[in-house]
């Protein structure tokens, strides 16, 4: 009999890892993650080793050098790659560091909103009862609630800072994640692994934090990626409309803000901004959309 015992071990032990590489080849194959990876990891690069990739100090100015165009255009110079600003500060530097600017925020507020979101979604639907109709009543409330408007009020209230804008965008934008989370809560709890706990003795908070969360981790992962885009977007509308990140701190929005008064005859202060902003979005996006369909149980099939 333990002849015949072991091997069926191993043939075990042996296709376990099998799930886990068939994720990385679907991963591999999908061509809108691998895009979204390689623009959200490049730009997180450049956020990174900003202070070795920037050529100038982004907030040293010289009215001497104001509002010179980009390099390849007549009057610009290489010393100035895309030319300077009103105050003539070197535009490279300042989009450089301004990705520093929108990853903190974008990262920021997607944990805030993760936090939130996640702990009343999992509460919601594991507990039920009053602890659902409460919460319910929460998320009805906050998506009656005009976004935008919220927190261009609420900056305005408390001043803007980055940790500020941060921690409103956050509070404001955790809806996505509780709705997910509840109703996957809600698939789990009846499943037999979480009965198999409760028979062993575990408390619920045992069986949320062991049980319950691991088992929400893609889908909070890919809800994180689609949110980081979305705050992204968000602490440019605020910085663009002027109650977000102020002077002299390079974010994408507030220079397109600035740029615009001279968008006429250098239209390369509101293109290069946006494009970096673009990019970012749609990476953060594609990345999310990758992930979701390479996690999905259509996908592993």
């Amino acid at each position: 009999m333990s002849v015949e015992t072991q091997p069926a071990i191993g043939h075990e032990e042996a296709l376990a890892p099998a799930p886990r590489n068939m994720l990385l080849r679907r991963a591999l194959a999908h061509k809108g993650l691998l895009i979204g990876g390689i623009v959200v990891g490049a730009l997180l690069l450049v956020a990174i080793f900003a202070p070795l990739l920037a050529p100038h100090d982004p907030y040293a100015q010289s009215l001497a050098k104001r509002l010179l165009p980009p390099a390849w255009e007549a009057g610009g110079t290489w010393e100035h790659v895309l030319g300077t600003d009103q105050v003539g500060r070197d535009y490279l530097s300042r989009l450089i560091y301004g990705t520093q600017v929108s990853l903190i925020i974008g990262f920021g507020a997607a944990t805030v909103g993760l936090l939130i979101g996640v702990t009343l979604g999992i509460c919601a639907g594991y507990f039920g009862g009053w602890v659902d109709t409460v919460v319910s009543f929460a998320l009805t409330a906050q998506l009656a609630l005009p976004g935008l408007l919220l927190a261009m009020a609420l900056v305005f209230i408390i001043g803007p800072s980055v940790w500020v804008v941060i921690g409103i965008i956050g509070v404001l934008h955790w809806t996505y994640y509780l709705v997910v989370t509840r109703s996957a809560t809600q698939r789990l709890k009846s499943q037999d692994f979480v009965a198999a706990a409760n028979a062993m003795g575990a408390s619920r908070w045992q069986v949320l934090r062991s049980e319950i969360l691991p088992n929400l981790s893609s889908q909070i992962i890919v809800i994180f990626t689609f949110e980081l885009g979305i705050a992204i977007l968000a602490e440019s509308s605020l910085s663009f409309l002027g109650v977000g990140i102020q002077p002299p701190i390079p974010s994408w929005g507030l220079m397109i803000a600035e740029g615009k008064q001279a968008l006429f005859y250098r239209p390369s202060l509101v293109l290069f901004p946006g494009l970096m902003l673009f990019l970012l979005v749609i990476g953060a996006n594609l990345l999310g959309d990758g992930l979701r369909d390479v996690t999905s149980p259509q996908g592993r099939n």
